[in-house]
């Protein structure tokens, strides 16, 4: 970088950011490379903008300014020359694509709000002066661009004595939904809305009604909830037996429930929609690494940080795709990327605006550090390793184990020089073994939603969403998008071409494309095609070597029983996770009328026929003569079919009228269009015959043919209706640990 004056040119656009600068040239070492998809979330979310909303910065100023903002507390242990090196390392770092901050230091860093955290948990007692001073305080918060954690577990009961009134308690959901609506009003920093984690100790007298409380997808809108459940319980679930319910306010015993039957309400109300999650409670508290300061009860609203009342952490990814060379982990790089990103975020402690007094107060004297991941699923592409393999398992466990010892060694280097955390002595890095230690925590897992959009890689440490999608852009016009290791394999071994991209690109999934090899289809596997087991042990694997917890999402196909998800919890527990996701396909857009705690596939009902309805006829020519085909769609597609040919009463009429039939019932229930295609296409008669430059072979065939011909819209969609469509592009959305982020144009929400 010899270009030293870019770090230090005048603000512009109204901000004093210190770093900005129109020019970009001779700006660093590393040439900026962005996709497309980079770009737009860049522009739309990250870059300053004046009063027009037209961007005065661009990606290279953004990284300019960042680096230069956290490079800035090397003054106060190194003295100032050495800040300008530190600023050119930091730039380099990001501008490489090596590594990514959270989302508030990108939005944040070298502005005047200054607010680089993006996870804080805030204490709420059993006063009305608490929960309304927590409301407060989580309004800052969100406001400067962070997520908050409550744990309502010390709000004494619904119907319990309110003593200075002689009235009743509300009870703890009922407060919640103040917490909701004081949220919805607030935009954090015009970018970022409010996310919050809601959590309750499963020995809570009111558990029940929270675990129901998100049953209606329009309530509690932003808050994520998990139950806190502790090894007690998990026992009496696997041996049948009561646990007792506590009162918060007098600890004493009110009422004992079956464990498996609070369990199952659990399970149901998680597969109904996805809520509430489960956290295991006494794991993150053996790992609690200052048990003398406080114990753990709540985390942020994603769930991989646990942290105490009043404190909050700053997390950041490294992109493990940029992490090999030759076919093999490149390890030497990867350590000097840990330990620069270690040194990145100690500096971030130091650089902060904190919101409140306190939480600078309870960070300083931890200084918990989260780093974590991202391009996972790029690297085991990369090395040859299909996600749901032993050997990706064992990949997840190595690499996460070399990130945390050198993170470690890292952080005890920074003890060393620049001193301890405060409350290191009585924690657990107490001890001869280890002298020195700057950081109370070095790894966590987070969802990297649209950092790993700016980075080019895949989310955190899930598998691929999608091997091709597709983007829109102006003018509605829409462009197919194609992972490029995938495209570079397909050119390779010559099966590559743009109309397979475009299919591919309307399922998400290789599975059912057999033109393309089997050991190909074998490592680029999406998350649809990994069940929901290797899910649970890859989470596992990373969770062994990381000091919080790990954010992951566990997907189930809408076709999963609660039989499955009850595996899925008792598997992540014995594993030794530390809390756990599930998301099952559809369940938050469908509306299902019917549980069976048997396996059972989901029964449905046809939607009603509407009064009325668009549609379009086409002509036909079968061996038999010519069939007349009408396709007629309501709001949600294609709802109907109707095919003619001949005089009512002949056989054949009769056959096509049932075929018509069966066709517009399948649609109203659901079923896509392409399975209907899949089973009618082909179907053969005596007499085929050729027209508009394709054989038709018989009726069934013909009408399929036409479904084919105008389906391609709705298909096109239907990765989006599985998944749930993105409130600006329309596009599909991945679920990801809490969070929601459409790959097309950056949208997320974490609640």
């Amino acid at each position: 970088m010899e270009n030293l004056e870019a770090f230090a040119e005048p603000s512009y656009g109204g901000e004093d950011y210190s770093a900005g600068s129109k020019d970009s040239a001779g700006a660093g070492q590393m040439a900026l490379t962005l996709t497309p998809n980079a770009q737009i979330v860049l522009k739309k979310r990250y870059l300053i903008k004046d009063a027009t909303g037209e961007p005065v910065e661009t990606p290279e100023d953004l990284f300019r300014r960042v680096a230069l903002a956290i490079a800035q507390p090397d003054a106060l242990y190194e003295g100032p020359d050495k800040v300008r090196e530190t600023a050119r390392k930091f730039y380099d770092l990001m501008t490489s694509l090596d590594f990514m901050p959270n989302s508030p230091t990108l939005m944040n860093a070298g502005r005047q709000l200054g607010q680089l955290s993006a996870c804080f948990v805030l204490p709420v007692e059993d006063s009305i002066d608490s929960i309304f001073e927590a409301i407060k305080h989580a309004a800052m918060i969100h406001k400067s661009g962070g997520g908050t954690g409550f744990s309502f577990s010390r709000i004494r009961p619904e119907s319990d004595k309110v003593l200075s009134t002689q009235g009743v308690a509300s009870g703890p959901v009922s407060f919640m939904s103040v917490f909701d609506v004081a949220t919805e009003t607030i935009k954090q920093g015009g970018t970022r809305r409010g996310a919050n984690m809601g959590i309750l100790r499963i020995d809570h007298p009111d558990i029940l009604r929270f675990i129901s409380c998100k049953t209606d997808n329009m309530r509690m809108t932003n808050f994520n909830i998990s139950v806190a459940v502790t090894d007690d319980f998990m026992r009496a679930v696997e041996n049948g037996t009561q646990y007792a319910l506590r009162n918060p306010r007098t600890g004493e015993e009110v009422e004992r429930l079956s464990a498996r039957e609070v369990f199952e309400e659990i399970v149901n109300a998680a597969w109904k929609n996805g809520e509430p999650g489960i956290i295991f409670i006494d794991a993150m508290n053996r790992d609690n690494p200052t048990p003398k300061v406080g114990m753990i009860e709540s985390t942020n609203p994603c769930g991989e940080q646990p942290l105490l009342p009043y404190e909050s952490c700053n997390l950041g990814s490294i992109n493990l795709a940029e992490m090999h060379a030759d076919g093999q982990i490149d390890y030497e790089r990867l350590k000097g990327v840990i330990w620069d990103v270690v040194h990145f975020l100690d500096n971030v402690i130091e650089a902060n605006k904190y919101p409140l007094a306190k939480i600078e107060e309870v960070t300083k004297a931890n200084r918990k550090i989260g780093l974590g991941i991202m391009g996972f699923a790029d690297l085991l592409i990369a090395l040859g390793i299909p996600y749901n393999s032993e050997e990706a398992v064992e990949t997840a466990e190595t690499v996460m184990r070399f990130i945390q010892k050198e993170s470690k060694a890292a952080s005890a280097h920074l003890g060393k020089t620049r001193g301890n955390f405060p409350n290191y002595s009585g924690s657990l890095y107490d001890c001869a073994q280890t002298p020195f230690m700057r950081h109370a925590t070095t790894t966590t897992i987070a969802p990297t939603g649209t950092i790993s959009i700016i980075a080019g890689c895949s989310s955190g440490i899930e598998p691929l969403f999608a091997i091709s999608f597709v983007r829109k852009v102006l003018d509605g016009e829409e462009l197919v998008e194609t992972h490029p290791l995938f495209r570079k394999v397909a050119q390779e071994r010559g099966f590559y071409s743009e109309d397979l991209m475009k299919r591919i690109a309307q399922r998400g999934s290789l599975k059912d494309f057999a033109e393309i090899p089997e050991d190909v289809r074998r490592v680029f596997v999406v998350s649809h095609d990994v069940d929901p087991l290797w899910h649970i042990r890859i989470q596992a694997a990373f969770q062994k070597h990381t000091d919080n917890a790990v954010s992951k999402t566990i997907n189930f196909p809408f076709s999963a029983t609660t039989e499955e998800v009850h595996q899925a919890y008792i598997t992540a527990f014995k594993l030794g996770c530390k809390g756990l996701t599930i998301y099952r396909d559809g369940s938050r857009e469908t509306q299902v009328l019917n549980i069976q705690r048997k396996p059972q596939y989901p029964q449905v009902e046809p939607r009603p026929r509407p009064d009325m309805t668009q549609g379009l006829t086409e002509r036909v020519n079968t061996g038999c003569g010519k069939l007349y085909v009408t396709i007629n769609s309501d709001e949600y597609g294609f709802c109907e079919v109707f095919a003619q040919m001949g005089k009512a009463g002949g056989c054949a009429y009769s056959q096509i009228e049932a075929t018509s039939r069966l066709i517009s019932l399948a649609l109203r229930a659901g079923v896509k269009v392409e399975s209907i295609i899949k089973q009618l296409v082909g179907i053969r008669c005596p007499s085929p015959t050729w027209g508009n430059g394709e054989q038709v072979v018989s009726c069934a065939d013909g009408i399929a043919k036409v479904l084919n011909h105008h389906a391609h819209a709705q298909i096109s969609s239907a990765l989006a209706d599985q998944m749930g469509a993105c409130p600006d592009c329309g596009g599909a959305v991945e679920h990801e640990g809490g969070c929601i982020v459409c790959r097309s144009c950056g949208f997320s929400r974490c609640a």
